[in-house]
């Protein structure tokens, strides 16, 4: 279980999260949406230590990660954009992150071969297209079969098969119980792959619910076009 509580950001004069809460719970998957600019990074962010909060804590698995590392162990992340060595091969790569992670010796190597590539392996990074890339980014997050599991626009740049294969499991994982964060414009994806959203705006939480919940608030039946008119009730709604 992931708990956010009262959550601020700043940087310089830009308020970029504020008092952010929100509960994760093992076996749901959440869609992170809201429009540029909204905090939904900087969110991720904290999750993951890589930015400290102001204000507020974070837990996971009821541990404040103040200060703390080792509670990364239980968490998978795909960024949008994966950042490689270029002059490393893609098996290379995979071995470096099994020796730095070397306290487990099982691995979740199914998305390796149900991705295609084990036929890769000699291929360098810096040759490689951004659909492979996003390839080997989401085997590594699953490679340790961590708990929780953020995903930053998991399919951006995969082909249509490739997707498809992530979708798949996803779903599996899911049904074993994880926790999934997952941020995307297609919000296609999110219908199919998430139950619960939060939607940020200017920084704070606007809502949180379920998807269908949603969609009767917004009356309307596809994911996309009820957030676009939640969207819309916002931008008409009067500033305090």
């Amino acid at each position: 279980m992931i708990e956010i509580r009262d959550v601020c950001k700043r940087f310089g004069n830009l308020e970029v999260l504020r008092m952010i809460s929100a509960s994760f719970t093992d076996g749901n998957s959440y869609a992170i949406v809201g429009p540029n600019g909204s905090g939904k990074t900087t969110l991720i962010k904290s999750i993951l230590g890589m930015v400290l909060p102001d204000k507020g804590s974070i837990e996971v698995s009821g541990q404040v990660i103040k200060g703390q590392w080792a509670y990364r162990e239980q968490i998978g992340y795909m960024p949008q954009i994966g950042r490689y060595p270029d002059n490393m091969r893609i098996g290379h790569v995979l071995d470096m992150i099994r020796d730095l992670r070397h306290t487990r010796s099982e691995t979740d190597e199914e998305l390796v071969a149900d991705l295609g590539l084990k036929a890769l392996f000699d291929k360098r990074m810096h040759t490689l297209s951004g659909g492979t890339r996003q390839k080997v980014s989401a085997a590594i997050a699953f490679l340790f079969d961590p708990k929780i599991m953020i995903l930053d626009e998991p399919t951006a740049g995969l082909d249509p098969l490739a997707a498809e294969v992530l979708k798949a499991k996803i779903l599996k994982e899911k049904s074993r119980g994880k926790i999934f964060l997952i941020t995307s414009h297609m919000m296609s994806d999110l219908d199919e792959l998430t139950s619960e959203i939060v939607y940020l705006q200017e920084g704070a939480v606007r809502y949180a619910a379920s998807i269908p919940a949603i969609k009767v608030e917004a009356g309307r039946e596809k994911l996309g076009q009820a957030i676009a008119e939640m969207m819309r009730r916002d931008f008409k709604r009067p500033s305090p």
